[in-house]
Formats: C-alpha cells, structure tokens, sequence
C-alpha cells in the first residue's frame, strides 16, 4: 500500500472517539482507521485522553437535571474499536456492514456502480465502484461528504487520493472525481445530504439512485 497522505481532519476524530458522530459518517471514519496506523494512534490517543479528563473532573453536587443529562452522555456507548482485519478490497468496519458478503452492485451508467450500506435521516453511506479514466459528474456538497479510497486511486481539483486517503469535501468545494488509470477505483463515500450536481440529466436521476 502506498503511503496514506489524506487523514481523517482532528474535530472529526474527536467527534468519533467521543461517539458524537453520525453514523455514516462514523462507518468511513472507523474504516479509514483501520486503514490508517497513524490516524489508529491519534484515536487511541483521544480515548485516553477522555478517560483522563473524566478522572481528574472534581466532585461537584449536581441538580437533578444536570445529573440525569450527564448520566445520560456517560451512559451513550463508546465508538468499537475498529476491526483491522481485511477482506480482500473491504476493510474489516466493511465487512462487518456487508455481513461478510460481497456488495450489492447498482449500475449508475457508464461503468460506474453503486451498493448503499446505510440510508436515513442522519445521512448514506455507499460503496462506489468507478472504471478506470471515468468520471462522477460535477458536483458541489449541500452538506459534508467523506470518501476513502479502498481500491485503486481517483484525482480531482483537490488533489490525488489512493488507496487509504480522505477527502473531506463541504459546500465550498466543487469537483469532478476522475478514477486513475490502473485498477479500478472503490470508494466508501458518506454524505448528510444530497449532492448539487451541475448537469441536467444527474439531476433528473438523482432520486432514482438516492445519492
């Protein structure tokens, strides 16, 4: 694997370790970590550090509801450890989705192929398999979209990411990802909500394949 050069930004490996992150997003940041010896230091770091500043909190009385919405935070599970094992393509949080079995595949057109891991209100996360010299059509983010790279690379206006690199897009950035030559590039992607495509005929099909 080459070396990884996109990590996860710190307030998102913050929101993670503290279990404050939505679930799609959580899923890309729990594989990119499994990924990721560096980013698997910096969140067992953050743990830590969570644990130390709940020993060290002096004992106060506390009301009644200041009590029961404490109680409430400590009792919110910690995020899991992420799974390292690696299955091929798909790392082990992956894995652990697909129940062990290979992705569902959609057609998009053009070579370009789909399988949605999780929908809901808090947001998607999907598996996208996009052929070598293709591209997602222009688009800009009404909210925060997250992509790892599982397999093989993708370039755009900000820059190459391969194998084990996030790109962490907002509604600032503008781009039109184009999959490397070589393999073709596999991608776990989350979003909170729809993205702004710029042509016509992906706006049109947008609610068909719910990105």
């Amino acid at each position: 694997m080459t070396a990884i050069t996109h990590h996860i930004p710190d307030p998102l490996l913050a929101a993670y370790a503290a279990g404050n992150l939505p679930a799609p997003y959580a899923l890309v940041v729990a594989t990119h970590i499994s990924m990721c010896l560096e980013c698997r230091a910096a969140f067992d770091a953050h743990q830590a550090a969570g644990g130390v500043v709940l020993e060290n909190i002096d004992q106060e009385p506390l009301s009644s509801d200041l009590k029961s919405s404490t109680l409430a935070l400590l009792d919110r599970p910690a995020p899991a450890k992420p799974t390292y094992k690696r299955s091929g393509v798909f790392p082990g949080p992956v894995m652990e989705v697909l129940k062990g079995k290979p992705p569902k595949w959609k057609s998009l057109g053009l070579g370009v192929r789909q399988s949605i891991l999780s929908s809901g209100p808090a947001g998607s996360a999907r598996l996208l398999y996009i052929p070598p010299g293709q591209a997602v059509p222009d688009h800009s983010h009404n909210g925060l979209e997250l992509t790892l790279v599982l397999q093989g690379s993708f370039s755009d206006s900000e820059g190459r990411f391969g194998v084990g690199d996030l790109e962490v897009a907002d509604q600032d950035v503008e781009h039109t990802p184009t999959a490397d030559e070589g393999a073709p590039c596999i991608c776990i992607a989350a979003t909170d909500a729809p993205l702004r495509f710029n042509s016509f005929v992906p706006r049109m099909l947008q609610p068909l394949f719910r990105i």
